[in-house]
């Protein structure tokens, strides 16, 4: 098993019990997302090894996200490469063994779980996945997933990783009205014509709104927490050319 000393990880109290992490870079040591900086093979290794550290021998499967509400029912590992791997943005499972994983760089990552049922889920939830559409949004459907492998709303735990926050995320007016008009409490009037957008807020109430009572907002900020977390705001505000991505995983053992 590899040590989990080696890396920057928090955890969720409303997972405990549950094979999870949330990963920052650790003063800039880990980049794990193959569309960051890096060589391949050692991307791959690191992301291999923090698997390992979240479930001793467990499989990493990670999709190839892609800003989706599509979420994909994993029965057995992949290769974790840099291309081919299935495109979507959540993974749901009931087999033993497999470690889910989502890279994110402002987005919020949420991690699921119904210990009784024995059934997991992880999302990639920035705006567009969240809002969705006429079918509903990554993170209903994750649930839509679960409770299809016999999980129960009642039971389902989340927990919202590391995120932009609200003081941190300025929108315009044109991003605000693809919103409705009950969505408007997750706005705060900014400078000038600007607003300032809640997403780990939205997040909740949307898993609130479909029965889910046990929710762990980490309340850490991508954009502020640089010696933590990779943020493409940040890198975007920068004129950085690139930018990394941290991971979130979860495993049933």
């Amino acid at each position: 098993m590899a040590e989990e000393a080696a890396f920057d990880v928090v955890r969720a109290a409303s997972l405990d019990g549950v094979a999870h992490g949330f990963f920052g870079h650790k003063a800039s040591a880990h980049q794990f997302g193959y569309g960051g900086e890096g060589d391949e093979a050692v991307i791959g290794g690191i992301r291999a090894a923090a698997a390992d550290a979240v479930l001793a021998g467990g499989a990493l499967v990670a999709p190839h996200q892609v800003h989706s509400p599509d979420v994909i029912m994993v029965t057995e590992a992949w290769s974790d490469v840099a291309t081919g791997r299935p495109e979507g943005d959540a993974l749901v499972t009931a087999t033993p063994g497999l470690v889910l994983g989502i890279v994110t760089a402002d987005c919020a990552p949420v991690l699921f779980a119904d210990v009784e049922a024995g059934v997991i889920g992880a999302a990639h939830a920035g705006w567009r996945g969240a809002r969705g559409n006429e079918q509903g949004g990554v993170l209903e459907n994750t649930l839509e997933a679960m409770v299809s492998l016999g999980a129960s709303l009642e039971r389902i735990a989340a927990a919202i990783g590391p995120t932009i926050a609200q003081a941190s995320y300025e929108v315009d007016d044109p991003f605000r009205q693809q919103f409705t008009t009950d969505d408007a409490r997750f706005f705060a009037q900014g400078d000038g014509e600007k607003w300032q957008f809640d997403l780990p807020a939205y997040i909740g109430s949307r898993l609130t709104q479909r029965g889910v009572a046990q929710i762990d907002d980490l309340a850490l900020d991508t954009y502020t927490l640089e010696n933590k977390y990779y943020s493409y705001r940040r890198a975007t505000h920068h004129r950085q050319p690139n930018y990394g991505r941290q991971i979130s995983m979860i495993a049933l053992s």
